[in-house]
């Protein structure tokens, strides 16, 4: 079982953060990894995802939600994780948003994603493209590994 700990300081009230990562279906607006979101109930989410190349179905569970603050979960089948993400006012429009995350990656791509610390540099990413989504308005799009390969200067 590997933790991932990653933040990012974002220019958005802590309850907007909040309701816009609440709103799991607009993930995969800013979260490269995630291809699809549907609710399957109050608490419960199904997943398509996209893990070193490999895509997995799984359902979470939301265990505790305290708007504007906390959100936490754990899958129910699939790929074995659990997580919180948590939404610090810094004052009334920065928010420090830092995503913990316990998985146990299942087969050789994602062990090796995980060990090689791929996952954590995608956590670490989406949270930046969070920022930037919330900081553009909801006008931002994810970017390709491709779009932030440049070479490199003469």
């Amino acid at each position: 079982m590997s933790t991932i700990t990653e933040s990012v300081t974002i220019d958005a009230p802590a309850r907007a953060a909040y309701e816009q990562w609440a709103a799991y279906e607009t993930l995969p607006r800013f979260s490269d990894g995630v291809i699809n979101v549907e609710r399957r109930g109050e608490d419960v989410t199904h997943w398509t995802v996209s893990i070193a190349g490999v895509t997995r179905e799984f359902d979470a569970q939301v265990l505790e939600r305290i708007p504007g603050r906390r959100l936490a979960w754990r899958s129910l089948d699939g790929p074995r994780h659990a997580g919180a993400l948590e939404f610090e006012a810094l004052d009334d429009n920065t928010t420090r948003v830092t995503a913990r995350m316990d998985l146990a990656p299942e087969g050789f791509a994602e062990t090796a994603a995980d060990k090689l610390g791929v996952i954590n540099i995608r956590v670490r990413r989406d949270l930046q493209q969070f920022k930037h989504y919330m900081e553009d308005g909801g006008r931002h799009e994810p970017q390709t590994w491709q779009d932030q390969w440049h070479e490199p200067p003469l």
